[in-house]
């Protein structure tokens, strides 16, 4: 059947993208979970393909490509069934590269999303504070500019790829109010502490503390004082990708649960002929095909430039809840053996969790959309169109 929203050169895209995800990432998730990081060599192998860069202007390596191209990298990354390896892709290219594509100088774009782009150099956001978790107005990490640089000193936490990432678009006051810079993890100045988490163990956390560390005055992204509105633009972004690889993590999970219990029988005959079981697929499967079809029309709103602030945060909010859903659900389909190790749904289940709570939290989701429908608050492009 033709889709509305993806054309044939987009599905040969996804094709190649199965293909590459078959051979280079899904026979090492067991290791990377278990060494607890990612091999930095398939993000190279990524660079290679295009995968780290679908957007990104072609002069500084990127392919130049729709959004909708984006929606299918990131449900596949989902489908990969890796929590983990997903949020090391994700924090990368559409949480630190976003800004650099779109409030960088051709200074920043040459020297750190060129190498972004190629996967030499991995990236991170540092939003978060100890103090300050999803209030971003109550910052304290301060930058005060000396010359030709700005001296940094604060703590960021809850940083995906700030471990063994190579740096950091970081929010931080100023004079003029918060501002984006970004910060080269390997300066004086800089501790990294990597945090243990219940799930998505591949992918390294970190707590960053920045003590007297002298960033160039050159990586100042943006405007001084515009950061809080670059952040309010890029999180829709940040927000619909995530509810993308929610919704490719839901379809796998489904997908595995369909083949073990079409071979697992009990009294006598495959338990996918129980009628309590089938029910209750028939449910999951309806609510992810209703999501999907929302998030497909976002993203495709999205791509022609419209400001989708309400649906991003919908689709953040809602398909956090239905993955926890989805994954409790079909857990109790594989009885016992849902509860080990040798099973991917255990691991997942540990995974989305967290799902509710980063990239926003679920309540900051309905203060947002309560704002929109309510308060009719209006959230305005903050990025200089070309």
């Amino acid at each position: 059947m033709k889709s509305l929203y993806f054309n044939e050169e987009h599905e040969l895209f996804r094709s190649s993208l199965q293909d590459f995800f078959k051979t280079e990432v899904i026979p090492y998730i067991d290791a990377w979970e278990a060494a607890g990081k990612v091999d930095r060599s398939v993000l190279k192998k990524m660079g290679e393909m295009g995968f780290l860069a679908l957007e990104v202007e072609e002069k500084y390596g990127g392919m130049g490509l729709d959004f909708m191209y984006t929606t299918i990298l990131c449900e596949e990354l989902g489908r990969t069934g890796s929590c983990g390896f997903g949020t090391v892709i994700s924090a990368h290219s559409y949480l630190a590269m976003n800004y650099l594509s779109h409030a960088g100088s051709s200074f920043i774009k040459e020297k750190y999303l060129v190498p972004s782009v190629s996967g030499e150099l991995i990236g991170s956001l540092g939003m978060t504070e100890p103090g300050a978790g999803s209030d971003l107005r109550a910052l304290r990490t301060t930058a005060e500019l000396k010359g030709d640089h700005y001296v940094v000193n604060g703590s960021k936490t809850f940083i995906s790829n700030g471990y063994y990432g190579d740096y950091c678009v970081t929010a931080v006051k100023t004079d003029k109010g918060i501002s984006l810079m970004v910060i080269d993890l390997d300066s004086e100045g800089v501790t990294r502490t990597k945090l243990d988490k219940v799930g998505i163990r591949c992918s390294d956390t970190a707590e960053l503390a920045f003590s007297n560390v002298k960033v160039p005055a050159a990586n100042l992204l943006g405007e001084e004082g515009k950061g809080f509105y670059y952040m309010m633009e890029s999180l829709q972004v940040e927000r619909l990708t995530l509810a993308q690889t929610n919704m490719g993590l839901m379809q796998y999970v489904l997908d595995i649960t369909l083949q073990y219990i079409s071979e697992r029988s009990a009294f006598g005959k495959p338990i996918n002929k129980l009628q309590v079981l089938r029910h209750r697929v028939a449910d999951m499967a309806t609510e992810i095909e209703a999501w999907r079809s929302f998030m497909n029309h976002t993203s495709y709103r999205l791509a022609q430039g419209e400001h989708v602030v309400k649906e991003c945060s919908m689709l953040k909010l809602k398909t956090s809840d239905l993955i926890n859903k989805v994954v409790y659900d079909c857990l109790q389909m594989f009885g016992g053996y849902g509860f080990m190790e040798e099973y991917p749904i255990g691991r997942i289940h540990r995974d989305v969790r967290v799902l509710p709570i980063y990239g926003g939290t679920s309540e900051i989701m309905k203060e947002i959309i309560a704002k929109i429908i309510i308060d009719k608050k209006e959230y305005k492009p903050a990025y200089k169109k070309a």
